[in-house]
């Protein structure tokens, strides 16, 4: 039973440890508790337990806090200056309440990696916890980077090195990657509340890439996927700059590394095998300059639209009209530099013999030829037949070039009545000069 207050030092122990015992029966009780929260109750006005779950909430109220806060963050401070002794149980316990209450707690959090590497922890119910604190802390840094030391133990459990760790039974394999994916799914959905529950949540977004970057290794399908999922979240949210952030880094991945293969028929086929659960999806090598041609384009050909309709559905957003900007300015510098490439290899031997012309110029954002013509050679003829002859797809037309982006901003100032959409109209304009320039 609780009393309304508490008396004496002894007391408030007696108390604050049922509340602890408490929140332990209440994971025991609903191990699939996904929200934690504080009740706004100044005083107990109940002779009833503090802790109130209700379906999947689990609830603290609120007059609690200034016993229970303070008397677990003692007890784990002794505990490492080693002048009382706690079994794993009670670490457990003790830094389970304490980081629901303050999860930037940098002690709790390595007390929790040590049990973690002795092996009374396990990795996912360490996750699982951090989920929980990010529902009422959304942005706590010290629970993201320890989110990530968890994740790099995990990878490390999923992908052993050395060896000795290949000859493990192959059957081990499937498994590993199974729950490699399971905890990729649960990082991303993880990052997606975190996101919605705090504007510009910048910790978020940053440990998605991190994510990305360290557990989904060069898969396209998983980038693409993203590429998709995050379209809606953005147009729900187009202020949210981080989250326009997290899309220009898809992009920039996507085709960024020229042995990427983009086009929708290999994204379909693009499945992770098991003997490549850790290295995620092959890249591709060897894709050919004509299939990027006409892959990449597509990608910013969809960006730029939404960006269009955004910018016209909710105008004065100055995070969106930064993203436009950004998008051209990766299609402008993608387009210089790809054709570049194709320039300084204009005419290539393949293996059965063909000449390959594929130098294309561009100058002034317009393409130098329409077409390119492949020709086989023949011994004994000159030149080339009508038969030799094969059409292939002509270089890429630069649909954003800069006259197309004037168009849509003269386009934007002329439709609109917003005089900060006309300030930012203005300002693109002025940088898109520099583009001229250069």
């Amino acid at each position: 039973t609780i009393k309304k207050m508490a008396e004496s030092e002894e007391e408030v122990d007696v108390l604050v440890q049922r509340v602890v015992k408490d929140i332990n029966n209440a994971f025991k009780k609903n191990p699939n508790i996904d929200e934690i929260g504080l009740i706004p109750c100044p005083e107990a006005r109940y002779n009833r337990s503090p802790i109130v779950l209700v379906e999947n909430k689990l609830g603290v109220e609120s007059w609690c806090v200034k016993f229970l806060l303070p008397y677990v963050h003692n007890k784990l401070l002794l505990f490492r200056q080693r002048k009382q002794w706690l079994d794993r149980d009670a670490l457990i316990d003790i830094t389970c309440t304490l980081l629901l209450l303050n999860p930037d707690f940098t002690t709790a959090w390595n007390v929790r990696k040590e049990l973690v590497q002795c092996g009374a922890l396990n990795p996912e119910k360490d996750l699982y916890l951090g989920k929980l604190a990010l529902t009422k802390f959304p942005k706590s840094p010290e629970t993201w980077i320890h989110r990530r030391w968890v994740l790099q133990r995990v990878l490390q459990e999923c992908c052993p090195q050395g060896a000795g760790c290949k000859e493990q039974g192959e059957a081990d394999r499937p498994a590993q990657a199974e729950r490699l994916q399971r905890v990729l799914q649960e990082e991303m959905k993880v990052c997606s509340e975190a996101a919605g529950r705090y504007p510009s949540n910048y910790n978020a977004w940053s440990h998605r890439i991190w994510v990305l970057q360290h557990l989904a290794k060069g898969n396209i399908k998983i980038l693409h996927d993203e590429l998709s999922c995050v379209k809606y979240w953005v147009s729900m949210h187009v202020s949210d700059h981080s989250g326009f952030h997290y899309r220009q880094f898809l992009l920039k991945s996507l085709v960024g590394d020229p042995s990427i293969v983009l086009d929708k028929d290999t994204l379909s086929l693009a499945v992770s095998s098991p003997d490549e659960h850790c290295a995620s999806l092959s890249k591709g090598e060897g894709v050919s300059v004509e299939t990027q041609r006409t892959a990449v384009p597509d990608l910013f050909d969809e960006e730029m639209q939404l960006c269009t309709d955004l910018i016209e559905s909710y105008p004065g957003h100055e995070t969106l009209w930064c993203h436009r900007r950004h998008i051209f300015f990766l299609w402008h510098h993608w387009n210089k530099e790809h054709y570049r490439g194709c320039g300084q290899a204009s005419v290539l031997k393949s293996s059965d013999g063909t000449l390959n012309n594929t130098l294309s110029e561009t100058t002034g954002g317009k393409t130098a030829q329409d077409m390119d013509v492949d020709v086989v050679l023949d011994a004994g003829k000159q030149g080339y037949t009508q038969e030799t002859k094969r059409l292939k797809r002509g270089p890429l037309q630069d649909c954003h070039g800069l006259p197309s982006e004037h168009r849509f901003i003269a386009k934007v100032l002329n439709d609109c009545r917003s005089t900060e959409q006309s300030r930012i109209s203005m300002r693109c304009i002025g940088l898109l000069y520099h583009f001229d320039c250069h």
